[in-house]
């Protein structure tokens, strides 16, 4: 399955974005670009710290994420982003306005057991309820999808895979 969309997939630290992001995108026969990587360094120093971002440290991040998101507008790709408030997709969709949202979610404590296990990462699990707190999920007026991250790697990226094609191709 080939897809002109952009992808991001979103969610809270913990529920594998980094994970299902490459699979998504092999899946979709698309690139992948690991959100991650758009931060400037001050914003990892600051999450390594512990130091919940600031909306100001957020939006040359978007705006990064959104620059790829527009380069790759029709030829399809996914990139991860944790894209928690409403204000940060319209960011996204500022720059890249056919851009679709698999929203990663799960149950906190299997997201936190996650976490826990996860090495080299620059997100302290101590940054999981600044993250809870601030999620606004979809609304329904947003393109995208929530998919449940219970199950392997393998069954999560085939439910979203499954779920985008749903909301690109409806079934008549």
């Amino acid at each position: 399955m080939i897809t002109p969309h952009v992808v991001v997939v979103m969610g809270v630290a913990g529920t594998g974005k980094t994970t299902i992001g490459p699979l998504l995108a092999a899946r979709l026969g698309v690139p992948y670009a690991e959100g991650d990587d758009f931060h400037p360094q001050a914003n990892i120093a600051k999450m390594t710290a512990g130091t919940p971002l600031t909306d100001d440290d957020r939006w040359p991040w978007l705006d990064a994420i959104g620059a790829w998101a527009h380069d790759r507008d029709g030829l399809g790709g996914v990139v991860s982003s944790s894209a928690l408030k409403r204000s940060y997709r319209d960011r996204l969709r500022a720059a890249a306005p056919g851009i679709v949202f698999v929203h990663l979610t799960g149950d906190r404590a299997l997201i936190e057991d996650r976490m826990s296990h996860r090495h080299g990462h620059f997100m302290p699990t101590a940054l999981l309820d600044s993250q809870f707190a601030t999620l606004q999920p979809l609304d329904a007026d947003e393109a995208g999808v929530a998919v449940d991250v219970s199950g392997s790697p393998g069954e999560i990226t085939e439910r979203a895979a499954a779920a985008l094609q749903e909301l690109v191709q409806p079934q008549r």
